[in-house]
């Protein structure tokens, strides 16, 4: 990994590039496994600079940025969500997003590791994550780093219902 690599918490500022970061990687990585009409409506819904500016001024959400020479090349969402996880001691990773140029060189690790070390700095007990059923090389990285499967969820993305598995990792004992 570059010593130019940084990560840092984003700010308003920052909208515009997450915006295109998101649906950039989103596309990346899901695109050639969906359909283009779900995969418009998907980012017309999640990636638009409204959206984007709401969730960042959503009390109990960060986001994590890798940096690049001013550059977003990468991000983590960070959001209590007490909907599908009613432990208010669990952080979720709603998002771990790096640019495809740059997989291989250990940011995802360098993400993981800042998610951690917020959820620590901030007493959660635990991090939990949804992860589509058919992306193995994320489920792995996961696993990795101490993630278990503890459910299913259903993710949304236009008109086609797919499973995500839920994660979770246990920092410390609640």
């Amino acid at each position: 990994m570059s010593r130019n690599h940084y990560i840092r918490i984003a700010n308003i500022t920052d909208v515009e590039q997450l915006c295109e970061i998101g649906a950039k990687t989103f596309v990346e990585t899901y695109g050639n496994q969906n359909t283009p009409e779900n995969l418009q409506a998907y980012l017309d819904e999640k990636f638009n600079e409204k959206q984007i500016s709401d969730e960042l001024t959503t009390p109990n959400t960060i986001f994590l940025l890798v940096e690049q020479e001013n550059e977003i090349i990468g991000y983590a969402k960070l959001r209590v969500n007490l909907v599908e996880n009613p432990d208010q001691k669990a952080l979720e990773i709603e998002r771990i997003y790096i640019t495809k140029q740059y997989h291989g060189q250990k940011l995802g690790a360098l993400l993981m590791q800042g998610c951690i070390d917020t959820a620590l700095e901030n007493n959660y007990t635990s991090l939990w994550l949804g992860v589509w059923e058919h992306n193995p090389k994320a489920i792995a990285f996961y696993q990795k780093w101490g993630f278990e499967v503890f459910g299913t969820h259903i993710f949304q993305l236009g008109d086609d219902a797919q499973t995500d598995f839920l994660m979770q990792k246990k920092l410390r004992e609640s």
